[in-house]
């Protein structure tokens, strides 16, 4: 089973800056894409950013695109999320998520997620 650990959450004024980590109980490089994924009260969750295995590949809703980072690092066993020039709207529960090819001829795929860590944007 994976295990997956988000840590660097916290209270930031508009404007400011938080980097959020993602430490997994595996190798990365037995991961397949990994992303964040938040969740804002009464909201649905939705994903932030999501990165492919080898990192070569990066997409971001387009509410946080120029303003948010994603990577990995497969030898740290650790992904990240770099948050700059935050906003109110930014509030919500951060998840990491990834998933991992138990089957390829079979299509057999399991998903994992993190407990989650709180990002408070006070305005």
């Amino acid at each position: 089973q994976v295990q997956l650990v988000e840590s660097g959450g916290g209270l930031v004024q508009a404007g400011g800056s938080l980097t959020l980590s993602c430490a997994a109980s595996v190798r990365l490089n037995s991961l397949n894409n990994m992303g964040w994924y938040r969740q804002a009260p009464g909201k649905q969750r939705e994903l932030v950013a999501r990165i492919s295995s080898g990192g070569t590949r990066r997409t971001y809703a387009d509410s946080v695109k120029g303003r948010f980072t994603i990577s990995r690092d497969n030898a740290k066993n650790t992904m990240s999320l770099q948050m700059n020039s935050l906003k109110a709207e930014d509030t919500a529960v951060y998840y990491c998520n990834a998933d991992q090819i138990l089957d390829l001829g079979l299509g057999r795929i399991a998903y994992y997620w993190g407990q989650g860590t709180q990002v408070t944007v006070s305005s």
